[in-house]
């Protein structure tokens, strides 16, 4: 027969397993029962108050407390003989457990549940029974895991920012969105489309050219995809936004069979609080390029520290010299959390010199 300590025990897996409303009702009672047995000597039950209820602590760390440890309740209790039983068993109905509840979780579990239920096993037993519970985890979020495959690494997403005139903002200029404006799509990005302004964009030529490649299929091209890109003047002003006017250094590609696209624009300028930049989105095809929630890839190319320290050396760069001083892009917000091989994938490649021009290429991989 078990031993009353570990029937009590039984009584207090059995709560465990009751709805929430009936666990916080019982679960006093349910200690007091098993502590009482535990650490009560023969004849009457010590240690109690007015209401005849075990006197102890509820605190889980407490000192006094042992919360149906069956090894520490065996080692105080003594031997009860049947007489001990039948008091032990009143005491519960005394304080509303009833005899034929008890008994009947006495009969219905085995020894091994009734010590795996509190967390220890019998002393005669020659092993342990552990019992592990399993804490549901959250489905993490997908994200750019940052892999290689082959000669591609996956692109980090980025955030759009504040100027992206891709129909997920309003700008204060001609057009929210860009994507949906006609002649958006054109390989030299320097002058405005929109209204009636022409202007081109002064600063050091650049001609960028963007690979995407598939990491899932051997960095295989991806042929047929848009690529619109964006970016700011050599001053650090965004066109539609800081200059609502114009629409210059904005403009969309299609790759072609190589997954390849190429831009002529300008060497970005460098504003406070950020690293020199590009901004670009990707999407499947031409009509699916309406609106920046439809992009399959939202990032950002890093421009080559020793370009930038060449450009913002001369004269039309003059405001982003300083800005450029206090910027690293492991301290960017926007690249500096991301892995050390997507932050190298990320910064573009520039070859050319400040009187020639620029050449800068990069390949995007993208997850397909």
């Amino acid at each position: 027969m078990l031993s009353p300590a570990l029937s009590f025990c039984a009584v207090r897996t059995r709560a465990n397993a009751l709805p929430e409303y009936q666990k916080t009702h019982r679960r006093n009672r349910d200690v007091e029962l098993c502590r009482s047995v535990s650490q009560a000597p023969a004849g009457p039950l010590r240690g109690t108050h007015s209401r005849g209820f075990p006197s102890f602590t509820d605190e889980p760390n407490s000192t006094n407390s042992k919360d149906c440890d069956p090894h520490m309740a065996l080692a105080d209790t003594h031997e009860h003989d049947g007489q001990q039983l039948a008091r032990d068993l009143a005491r519960m109905e005394r304080i509303a457990v009833g005899r034929r509840r008890a008994l009947g979780l006495f009969g219905s579990a085995g020894a091994t549940a009734l010590l795996a239920g509190c967390g220890g096993s019998d002393s005669s037993a020659s092993t342990t029974t552990t019992v592990s519970t399993s804490t549901p985890t959250p489905t993490p979020t997908p994200t750019s895991t940052g892999s290689t495959s082959s000669a591609c690494v996956s692109y980090a997403s980025e955030t759009n920012g504040p100027y992206p005139a891709d129909g997920t903002n309003t700008s204060r200029g001609l057009s929210s969105n860009v994507l949906v404006e006609s002649g958006v799509e054109r390989s030299d990005i320097r002058s405005s489309f929109l209204g009636t302004s022409t202007t081109t964009a002064e600063g050091i030529e650049t001609t960028l050219t963007i690979r995407l490649a598939d990491v899932n299929d051997s960095c295989a091209a991806l042929a047929g995809y848009a690529v619109y890109v964006w970016h700011c003047d050599v001053d650090g002003h965004y066109s539609l936004y800081d200059l609502p006017n114009e629409s210059y250094l904005r403009g969309v590609q299609v790759t072609d069979e190589n997954g390849e696209c190429t831009s002529t624009t300008i060497w970005p300028g460098c504003y406070n609080g950020r690293f020199p930049h590009i901004h670009f989105e990707i999407y499947s095809s031409l009509d699916n390029a309406t609106s920046g929630r439809y992009a399959v890839l939202i990032s950002q190319f890093a421009m080559p520290d020793e370009q930038n320290q060449e450009v913002y050396a001369t004269s039309a760069y003059s405001s982003s010299k300083s800005n450029y001083s206090g910027e690293s892009i492991s301290g960017d917000n926007v690249f500096g959390d991301n892995t050390t091989a997507q932050q190298e994938a990320m910064t573009l490649t520039a070859t050319g010199s400040v009187s020639e021009g620029f050449t800068a290429v990069a390949t995007v991989g993208v997850a397909t």
